[in-house]
């Protein structure tokens, strides 16, 4: 059974506030309280994807990281360029920016 998108939306939503909780108030780097906090979330996140998915046919714009892992894995080594939206580069996109703002004469400064 799939559950309904506005109790997982709820659910997702008390996990990001638990996890945010659990760093927050964290008492070591190892502390396994952010860890499980971490595994609800995704576990939140997961039964929330689904739910869009299966009521409305939608999904969100993000990913677990176990899922970009998978990806690679499944990756048979071929064109690298086929993850390039996973690497913008805003460095280079803000040269682009400095370019178009300066005068034709010269750099800008």
């Amino acid at each position: 059974m799939t559950a309904d998108p506005r109790a997982a939306l709820d659910r997702l939503v008390a996990a990001l506030e638990a996890h945010y909780n659990a760093v927050a108030t964290r008492r070591s780097d190892d502390d396994p309280a952010v860890d499980d906090a971490y595994d609800v979330l995704a576990d939140a996140y997961e039964v929330y994807e689904d739910a869009l998915a299966t009521r409305f046919g939608e999904v969100t714009p993000f990913y677990l990281a176990e899922d970009l892992d998978d990806e690679d894995e499944d990756d048979d080594g071929g064109d690298e360029d086929e993850d390039d939206d996973l690497d913008y580069d805003f460095e280079d996109e803000l040269a682009d920016v400095d370019d178009a703002a300066a005068p034709a004469g010269g750099p800008a400064r």
